[in-house]
């Protein structure tokens, strides 16, 4: 272990700064030094924020918040700081040596709850893959398998998290981005409800419906209580979440009652079960839960399987990446050709451009109409539902990243994300929990989801398992 703060969580770290048992510098210094030693192997971190992170982390005025103190990495997408580079993976952006003159509000809150931010971290080009190996960077590795990937698209996050760089790390989710490399790294990765948090000023919505924001931990209660930190509406957000009862970190430790949960592990549509691991990592959790007291059954969702769920995705999300090109071409003052992106934006773009306004609200309709007919089951009186995170095994770099074929790619992808974008489209909290290992060493995760707006379960549910079957003692081979 390189210092006695590389496995304490930010809970932990905090506790001792409040006590001053240690000082904000002294946590930033032990963090970046971990991330010089660590990073080499891994490619998390793609922009070193040092000088800014030491000079942040000694000034008397660094926000008295929940976290002061604590180091914590930024996902270049998204929400962005004032002054740093701003590249979204793109290489056409880091040539043109982009920057961010503003913080976000999501950033603006992660200060105020104390944060220092030390870097920012890797993803694929505009975030839109669920592995990350960018042309622009390259790519990240998993550190339980330097030939794997760590997941995508907050593919560094969950490298730098679960390798003891930082306790926590800023992740979006589009459909699984938070929540996959979570399983693939073995962190705890919360996609929380839609507008949970706010988008702004920016955005009101990013990517229609689909786009939640939130961190990579490696602690229940780390989650709860950054929740807590960046939860509500920003000033002219066009919609919010319901406002818990209490506060997120309050749910840690709080029983849950008698629970009814459903767990499923086919990917429907006659397409079969996960892969192996996958299905013992539910099948276990399910008896455990059984153990713990809870009413457990095999979930029947047929809405989950209704074909209007992939006329929604492949009716807005080439639109989605063909206004990114066009939004950068306007702030970069010229006319970006889908040619500078890699293949499979290039791709989407030349889809996008065929996709009529009509066309696209009808997408948005039915991905509407797809989510009340999934969120019925919860309102029929269940609970959680339980299901495998990634469908199939980890990839191996390059097997996924932008040089691979997309022929052979896109059954992979479709398979990977088979778990996890229905609930971007019905915008309920979902949770990837370390909770399963496979006979290859590498970490699979278990996805917990709740009805809309009922993050309180998920962390109640979530701090029982994790009190019942730890993972605090799990370190992968390249690590802190």
């Amino acid at each position: 272990m390189m210092d006695e703060y590389a496995w304490l969580d930010a809970t932990a770290q905090a506790a001792l700064v409040r006590a001053g048992e240690v000082t904000p510098t002294e946590l930033v210094d032990a963090a970046i030094e971990r991330v010089a030693q660590l990073n080499p192997a891994l490619n998390a971190v793609i922009y070193d924020r040092s000088d800014k992170a030491r000079v942040e982390a000694a000034d008397p005025a660094l926000a008295n918040g929940p976290f002061r103190g604590v180091p914590f990495l930024l996902k270049d997408c998204v929400a962005h700081s004032a002054g740093d580079p701003y590249h979204c993976g793109m290489q056409v952006l880091k040539d043109a040596g982009w920057v961010e003159p503003n913080d976000t509000w999501l950033v603006e809150r992660f200060r105020a709850a104390g944060f220092v931010i030390i870097g920012k971290t890797n993803l694929p080009e505009l975030a839109s893959s669920v592995t990350t190996e960018p042309r622009a960077y390259g790519a990240t590795h998993n550190p339980w398998d330097l030939d794997r990937s760590p997941g995508g698209s907050s593919g560094g996050a969950g490298a730098a998290v679960a390798s003891g760089m930082v306790a926590v790390a800023h992740g979006n989710d589009m459909g699984g981005s938070i929540r996959f490399p979570a399983s693939m790294c073995g962190t705890v990765g919360l996609k929380p409800s839609r507008a949970r948090s706010t988008l702004g000023p920016d955005f009101g919505e990013y990517w229609a419906m689909t786009t939640h924001e939130g961190v990579l931990t490696r602690s229940v209660r780390d989650t709860a209580a950054v929740l807590d930190a960046i939860a509500g509406p920003g000033v002219g957000d066009p919609y919010t979440a319901p406002a818990p009862v209490r506060p997120f970190a309050e749910e840690v430790g709080a029983h849950p009652g008698k629970l009814r949960i459903g767990f499923r592990t086919d990917r429907g549509a006659d397409r079969g079960d996960a892969h192996a691991d996958a299905v013992a990592a539910v099948q276990q959790t399910a008896t455990l839960l059984e153990q713990l007291g809870h009413t457990v059954d095999r979930a029947s969702i047929p809405a989950l399987d209704d074909p209007g769920f992939g006329e929604a995705v492949g009716g807005t999300f080439p639109v989605f990446i063909t206004r990114e090109l066009d939004r950068w071409s306007e702030k970069l003052g010229r006319e970006i050709s889908p040619s500078e992106l890699e293949p499979w934006n290039a791709m989407q773009v030349e889809v996008g451009r065929t996709v009529t306004g009509s066309a696209y609200i009808q997408a948005i309709e039915t991905a509407q109409t797809y989510a009340r007919g999934v969120a019925q089951w919860w309102a029929d009186g269940h609970d959680v539902l339980i299901t495998p995170m990634v469908a199939a095994p980890t990839p191996r770099l390059g097997e996924l990243g932008p040089d691979a074929s997309l022929e052979t790619a896109l059954p992979t992808l479709m398979e990977i994300t088979s778990f996890s974008m229905p609930f971007n489209i019905t915008g309920q909290p979902a949770i990837s929990l370390p909770l399963h290992w496979g006979d290859d060493g590498m970490p699979v995760g278990v996805q917990l989801v709740a009805a809309y707006g009922r993050e309180d379960i998920l962390i109640r549910l979530a701090s029982q398992l994790e009190t019942a079957r730890p993972w605090s003692d799990r370190r992968p081979p390249t690590s802190a």
